[in-house]
């Protein structure tokens, strides 16, 4: 997809959601995903019915009060959003999410919170932030990788949850060494190759042999 088609499909619908998309600007060393987490590691979160009154301004005002106490925003306002490679919209994800081992993983890309957002409700319909309004649907970290946040939509209500440096977590670790050595032809290689390379590429201790944080700023993708 060219960059004109990319900026009309998924650009424009995010700025008009309040955030401003900053190409090419993704932090070295950045974990690609997050998977395998326990309830150890989260540091924080909410829930809502979708009953709820006021729905999506109360999911607006939870995720910010979340965003800003656990420090997803850095100075600007700026941190990271996983969105697909393509088109791939997070509804045609969710359909696929069983038995479809041809879509490109999702990437980390760099956005600004603009003063004026809509997240819940204008993002979350712009399809790429989740399924419509008031049923979001992503994954966002800090640029210094010491905060993922993750939003899901179950069948009574939505989920919001803070993982606090998930690139130190044990058990995201280990569920990505698994995934990096994993033989199975159900484990997309791209995915699968990208989390090799990050796992090689992150230095380690001599005592333990276990990967130590990496500088969080870098040149970017």
């Amino acid at each position: 997809m060219g960059i004109r088609e990319r900026e009309r499909k998924v650009y424009r619908p995010l700025r008009r959601a309040g955030l401003e998309v900053i190409p090419n600007a993704v932090p070295d060393g950045t974990v690609p995903f997050v998977v395998g987490y326990r309830s150890e590691d989260v540091a924080g979160g909410f829930s809502h019915r979708y009953d709820a009154p006021r729905l999506v301004d109360r999911l607006n005002e939870d995720w910010y009060g979340l965003a800003v106490s656990q420090g997803l925003f850095d100075h600007r306002r700026e941190f990271l959003v996983q969105l697909p490679q393509g088109t791939r919209t997070h509804r045609a994800a969710l359909e696929h999410l069983h038995g479809d081992r041809c879509a490109a993983p999702a990437l980390w890309t760099r956005v600004r919170l603009l003063d004026r957002w809509d997240v819940m409700g204008r993002g979350a319909a712009s399809a790429f932030l989740g399924v419509r309004a008031g049923h979001p649907g992503f994954a966002m970290m800090a640029l210094d990788g010491g905060v993922y946040i993750s939003a899901s939509t179950g069948e009574t209500g939505v989920g919001v949850i803070a993982v606090r440096r998930p690139d130190r977590s044990e058990h995201v670790l280990r569920h990505l060494e698994r995934i990096a050595s994993d033989d199975s032809p159900y484990v997309l290689r791209e995915f699968k190759e990208r989390t090799a390379a990050w796992l090689a590429g992150r230095p380690r201790t001599a005592a333990t042999g276990r990967a130590v944080p990496s500088g969080p700023y870098g040149s970017g993708r």
